[in-house]
């Protein structure tokens, strides 16, 4: 297979994700069902369960109506070999705005549960942060998997078979952290084939690549990688605002930090910026982080 063909065929198994099906069974909620992609750990990735959340939820949106926040709790490690079930109840639907609420369910037990908000089109006062400069821009640096080599097998693979091609700014830490302790990175990503013109797809597309990497900035702080023997990192919640139109198959910038770190609990933001310097997204996740003792 030709890493063209390659490419093509890992954003066609994320379309496939995002893909859901209505279910005929109906409670007061509406049921949509769902497939998990492979995973070399066996978990589900949980930006793949965001961005399906997203979807099921935007199902039951008239025209116009888009999300522009959500908010939601992983409660337990998904299984990447079975399917999903995702219900969301309407919980509110005003003139301007509708709020749901979505959960994901394996073996009848929920795994995720999210709230968002949807709100129509309206003009209003407008500024933004603007993007960081002095950035270098995404050809002047190696895709994360061509300088990732001696890495662990199962990490490699994971490089290579996502859908998105990553570019770290300082360098990925699949390897060594390097000397320099900060709480703060930036990463170049897009999808690595051409991605469907329809905007709801690229709004739960990037939910999907909101969760990746974002928890790096918290590493970074203290020296660390994710080749650390016996380090845990597990996501407690995630915090997403949609603010303008990007695509995810054209470059994107994600500016992230950590602000703090105590009791095991890391917190870190981001920004994601497209190629012109709007202000995409906002995001913020706090994980579990356990390092072992020296």
């Amino acid at each position: 297979m030709t890493h063209d063909e390659h490419a093509r065929r890992s954003v066609e198994m994320l379309r496939g994700i995002l893909d859901l099906d209505s279910s005929d069974a109906r409670t007061t909620e509406d049921i949509f069902t769902g497939v998990s992609h492979p995973m070399p750990t066996g978990r589900i990735y949980g930006g793949q369960v965001l961005g399906q959340s997203i979807i099921a939820a935007e199902r039951t949106m008239p025209d116009g109506r888009v999300p522009h926040s959500m908010h939601g709790y992983f409660l337990r490690a998904g299984d990447a070999s079975q399917g999903l079930t995702f219900a969301v109840d309407r919980i509110h639907d005003g003139r301007s705005f509708s709020t749901r609420r979505a959960q994901a369910y394996q073996n009848g037990v929920p795994i995720f549960s999210m709230i968002a908000s949807f709100q129509d089109e309206n003009p209003g006062i407008e500024h933004a942060e603007p993007m960081p400069e002095g950035i270098p821009g995404p050809e002047e640096l190696a895709p994360d998997e061509e300088i990732s080599d001696g890495i662990h097998p199962l990490s490699k693979r994971m490089l290579v078979d996502r859908p998105v091609d990553m570019r770290h700014v300082e360098g990925p830490l699949f390897g060594e952290a390097g000397a320099e302790k900060s709480a703060r990175q930036a990463v170049w990503m897009r999808l690595r084939a051409p991605f469907p013109d329809d905007p709801a797809l690229h709004r739960a597309a990037l939910a999907y690549l909101s969760d990746m990497s974002i928890q790096e900035s918290i590493l970074r702080a203290h020296g660390l990688s994710w080749n650390v023997p016996g380090l845990k990192v597990a996501s407690l919640d995630h915090a997403m605002w949609w603010h303008r139109p990007g695509r995810v198959d054209d470059w994107l910038l994600y500016v992230q930090e950590s602000p703090n770190a105590r009791g095991g609990r890391g917190l870190a933001t981001g920004r994601i910026y497209d190629r012109s310097g709007s202000l995409v997204a906002s995001v913020a996740q706090e994980i579990t982080i356990r390092v072992p003792e020296a």
